[in-house]
C-alpha cells in the first residue's frame, strides 16, 4: 500500500473538505483518505494511481497536484 499527498485548491468549507474526502474515497483502490481543510492537503493511502486521484478531483471541481517531496 502506497501513501500520496496531494496538494488541492478551491476548498473553502467543511462540505468542501467531505466533498473531496468522498470523491477520492471513490477511486479505486483506495483504502483511506486523510482531507485537511486547513492546509490543503489530502493524503491517500492504497493502490490508486495519482492520475486517477488528480482527475477524480478535478472532475469535482477542485484543483489538485502531487504535493512536491
Amino acid at each position: 500500500m502506497t501513501q500520496i499527498e496531494l496538494d488541492v485548491t478551491g476548498m473553502t468549507c467543511g462540505h468542501c473538505q467531505a466533498a473531496v474526502t468522498k470523491t477520492l474515497k471513490s477511486v479505486p483502490g483506495v483504502q483511506d483518505v486523510q482531507v485537511d481543510l486547513q492546509t490543503g492537503k489530502a493524503v491517500v493511502q492504497g493502490a490508486a494511481q495519482p492520475e486517477q486521484l488528480i482527475a477524480a478531483v478535478q472532475e469535482e471541481g477542485y484543483g489538485a497536484q502531487v504535493s512536491a517531496p
